[in-house]
C-alpha cells in the first residue's frame, strides 16, 4: 500500500485583495498540513482573485502576484501545493498555476482552454497555452519551466487540468493519462448555477476513471467580485469513485477537504484497464522531477457525503436560498455596507428580498457563530450576545410607502413580514409628494392630468417618488439599498426606472417570477433545512401580484398588464436563451399552453417581443444582479442585445399574418 492524503481548498477570495487572499491561502496550507495532507490544490487565480477583469493587463498585478508566490514558498515544507496566479510571458498574460514543493517552485502550467462563453471573458485578458509546448519564464529574478508539464514529486506524478480544461472534449487529461500521471489537480473558478454541481461531479468522476488517476477539484467560494456566486464544493475522486466531497455555500473564508488514496491500488486499476495506452515514446516529455519524499498517510476514512439540505426535497429552492444569502452577506461585508434597506411593498418581490437578507444573517450565525460574524464584519461592532433577531433588527430596514392607491392588505402584509423577520420597519406616506408633482406638471402643461390620457406617467410618478426617501434612509445608515425587480419584469421592462429599480444591488433580477412565487410558497410551508418555515409569507402568497399604481376600482394585476407569468417565462426562455423566432415561440407556446386560445397566445408573443426590444435601455441600467442560471438577462455579463434595433418587425408581421385554425 502507498496511501497518500490529498487536499482541496475552497477559498473566499476578493479581486486584488492581496493581504486577504494571502491570509486565506496561508490558512488553507496550515489546515491541510494539520490534517496530514501532503498534496494541496488551491483554486484558480487564488493569489489575485479570479474577477480582476481588465486589471489583469496591469504589470503591477502580475508583478505583485509573482512576489506573493515567492513569499509563500517557505510555508510548503514537506508538502506539494498548487497555487494559481496570472503570469506575463512574451508580451502576453497567461492564467497559470505554480507547483510549490518543499519550499521550492518546481514550475508552472498555463491554462490551455480559456472560458469565453456566458459570464466568462478570459480571452480578453489571457492567451491560451499551446499543447506540447515548454519554455522558461523569469519571475522575481528566477527562471522556472512553464508549459505542458508533468511533475514527479518523490515518485508521485502530478499533472493539471485548469477549470475550463476539464469542460472541453479534448481534455488535457487524456494526454496526462498517457504520461502515467497519478494525480490530476484541477484549480477552478466555476460559478454557481442551478444543478451545475452534478456536471462537475460527472467530469471529476469520469476524469479519474478514464485517466486512471486520483482527481482533486478545488473551487472558489462566495461572492468574489459582485455578480458571480461560487459555491465551493471541493471534490476528490479515485479510479472513478468519489472519495470526498466538501460543503457548499459555506460562510467560512477557507474550507479544506481531504481524502486518502492508495497509489498502489490506483496504479493496479490503471494497469488492468484495457483502454489505457501509456505513451512509450514521450512519457518523460516535460517531466520535472524532484527527489523530495512526501510522507505516506495513515489510512483514515475519507470525508464524503452531502449536507442534509442537499438531500432534502426542493433542492432548487434550497440552492437559491443559500446561494443568494451567501452572495448578499459577502456583498455586505466586501462593500463595507452597514446593513440593507428594502422598500417593502407588501408584494412578492420585496418580501422575497427581505427574507433573503434575513437568511443571510441566520445562515452565517448558524455556521460561524457570533464570533465569526463579528470577525467578518469588524466595522459593525457585532456583540457576543447578539442573536439573529438582534442582528436582523439592526441591519435590515424595511420601508412601506403608501399612496392613495395602496391597500390595507399590502400595508398589513408588509408590517407582518417585517415583524416576522425581526426587521426594523418604517412607514412613509408619499401621497402628498405624488400630488405635488401631478399638480406641478399639470400646471406647466396647462391641463389636468387624467388616467385616460396619462396612465403610464401617473403610474410611474408614484414609483419614482418612493426612491428618494429610501435612498435617504440608506445614506443616513450607510446601508445598501436593494432593488426588488425580478427577471421577468426586466425582460419586458415592467419596472419604473429610478423608481422600483432604484438601488445599488438587485438580488433577484436573475430569477424569474414564476419560480420566485414557487419559492415563496415553499418558504411559507417548509423553508430551508435548519431554518424552517416562515408562516408570515401566507399574507404575501394569498395575493395576486400587483403594482398598486392605478385606482383600486381598476383591479390592476401584473398578469393582466402583461400575461400569465408562466407564459411570460416560457416565451422568455425560448426567445432569449434559445434564440427562437416569434413564429417558433408561438408554435411551442401552443403545445405547452393548449388551454389558451391561439389568438391570445399570438398576442402575448407579439407583446413580449415588442416590450423586449423597447426596454433594453432599462436592462442596461439595472443595478448589478447575481448570476443563477443560463437564462440571465444581464447585458454586462451574459445576454447582449442592441439598445436600438428593428424590433423583430419582419418576424412579427409574418406571425400576425399567420392563419390560425
Amino acid at each position: 500500500m502507498k496511501p497518500i492524503k490529498l487536499a482541496a481548498a475552497v477559498l473566499n477570495q476578493t479581486p486584488l485583495d492581496w493581504a486577504g487572499n494571502r491570509a486565506n491561502i496561508e490558512a488553507a496550507i496550515s489546515d491541510a498540513r494539520a490534517a496530514g495532507a501532503v498534496v494541496l490544490c488551491l483554486p484558480e487565480l487564488a493569489i489575485t482573485g479570479y474577477g480582476c477583469e481588465d486589471a489583469f493587463a496591469g504589470t503591477f498585478v502580475t508583478d505583485t502576484a509573482a512576489k506573493v508566490l515567492h513569499e509563500l514558498r517557505p510555508l510548503t515544507t514537506g508538502m506539494a501545493v498548487a497555487v494559481g496566479l496570472p503570469v506575463r510571458f512574451h508580451r502576453g498574460v497567461y492564467n497559470a498555476v505554480a507547483l510549490l514543493v518543499d519550499g521550492q517552485i518546481l514550475g508552472l502550467v498555463a491554462k490551455r482552454f480559456l472560458a469565453g462563453d456566458g459570464i466568462h471573458y478570459e480571452p480578453r485578458w489571457f492567451k491560451a497555452w499551446p499543447a506540447n509546448l515548454e519554455h522558461v519564464i523569469e519571475l522575481e529574478g528566477n527562471r522556472y519551466p512553464i508549459g505542458d508539464l508533468v511533475f514527479d514529486v518523490g515518485g508521485i506524478r502530478i499533472g493539471f487540468e485548469i477549470c475550463e480544461d476539464a469542460w472541453v472534449a479534448d481534455r488535457p487529461g487524456a494526454s496526462l493519462s498517457k504520461r502515467e500521471v497519478d494525480v490530476i489537480l484541477n484549480p477552478s473558478a466555476s460559478h454557481f448555477a442551478f444543478g451545475k454541481i452534478e456536471v462537475r461531479e460527472r467530469f471529476v468522476l469520469e476524469g479519474s476513471r478514464s485517466f486512471g488517476a486520483a482527481y482533486v477539484y478545488a473551487n472558489l467560494l462566495g461572492n468574489e467580485a459582485g455578480r458571480a456566486i461560487y459555491d465551493g464544493g471541493a471534490l476528490i475522486a479515485s479510479s472513478g469513485r468519489l472519495v470526498a466531497r466538501g460543503p457548499r455555500f459555506s460562510f467560512r473564508d477557507c474550507v479544506v477537504t481531504t481524502a486518502v488514496v492508495d497509489l498502489d491500488l490506483l496504479r493496479t486499476d490503471r494497469a488492468r484497464t484495457v483502454s489505457h495506452h501509456p505513451d512509450l515514446v514521450d512519457v518523460d516529455r516535460g517531466r520535472i522531477a524532484v527527489a523530495t519524499k512526501l510522507p505516506w498517510a495513515v489510512w483514515v476514512s475519507p470525508e464524503s457525503g452531502k449536507d442534509a439540505w442537499e438531500k432534502a426535497e426542493g433542492l432548487k429552492e434550497e440552492e437559491f436560498s443559500r446561494a443568494v444569502a451567501l452572495a448578499l452577506f459577502d456583498y455586505l461585508r466586501k462593500s463595507r455596507s452597514r446593513g440593507f434597506v428594502i422598500s417593502l411593498s407588501g408584494g412578492a418581490d420585496s418580501a422575497a428580498v427581505a427574507a433573503l437578507c434575513s437568511l443571510a444573517l441566520r445562515f452565517a450565525l448558524d455556521e460561524i457563530g457570533t464570533t465569526g460574524v463579528a470577525g467578518k464584519l469588524p466595522y459593525l461592532d457585532v456583540q457576543g450576545g447578539e442573536s439573529a433577531a438582534d442582528l436582523t433588527r439592526r441591519l435590515v430596514t424595511c420601508v412601506y410607502q403608501a399612496t392613495q392607491h395602496s391597500s390595507t392588505t399590502t400595508r398589513n402584509a408588509a408590517r407582518e413580514i417585517a415583524a416576522s423577520l425581526n426587521a426594523d420597519f418604517k412607514e412613509f406616506d408619499v401621497e402628498a409628494l405624488v400630488a405635488g408633482y401631478v399638480d406641478m406638471v399639470g400646471a406647466a402643461l396647462g391641463r389636468t392630468l387624467s388616467w385616460e390620457h396619462d396612465d403610464i406617467a401617473l403610474q410611474n410618478i408614484q414609483a419614482r417618488v418612493r426612491a428618494p426617501g429610501v435612498w435617504m434612509i440608506a445614506n443616513i445608515r450607510g446601508a445598501l439599498l436593494l432593488s426588488t425587480s425580478n427577471r421577468s419584469e426586466a425582460a419586458v421592462g415592467y419596472a419604473t426606472m429610478d423608481g422600483d429599480t432604484a438601488g445599488g444591488l438587485s438580488p433577484i433580477a436573475g430569477i424569474d417570477k414564476a419560480f420566485l412565487r414557487r419559492w415563496l410558497a415553499w418558504i411559507e410551508t417548509e423553508g430551508p433545512v435548519g431554518i424552517g418555515a416562515m408562516r408570515a409569507m401566507h399574507s404575501i402568497n394569498r395575493q395576486a401580484p400587483t403594482a398598486e399604481l392605478r385606482p383600486s376600482d381598476q383591479n390592476q394585476t401584473d398578469e393582466n398588464d402583461l400575461m400569465p407569468y408562466p407564459v411570460l417565462d416560457a416565451v422568455e426562455r425560448w426567445a432569449i436563451r434559445d434564440k427562437r423566432s416569434p413564429l417558433e415561440a408561438f408554435q411551442l407556446l401552443q403545445e405547452k399552453f393548449p388551454e389558451h386560445e391561439p389568438e391570445l397566445l399570438r398576442d402575448w408573443i407579439v407583446k413580449f417581443f415588442q416590450l423586449w426590444c423597447r426596454n433594453q435601455w432599462k436592462r442596461e441600467r439595472y443595478a448589478p444582479s447575481f448570476h443563477l442560471d443560463d437564462e440571465n438577462l444581464d447585458p454586462k455579463t451574459w445576454c447582449r442585445f442592441p439598445i436600438l434595433s428593428g424590433g423583430f418587425e419582419h418576424e412579427l408581421k409574418a406571425l400576425r399574418a399567420l392563419a390560425i385554425d
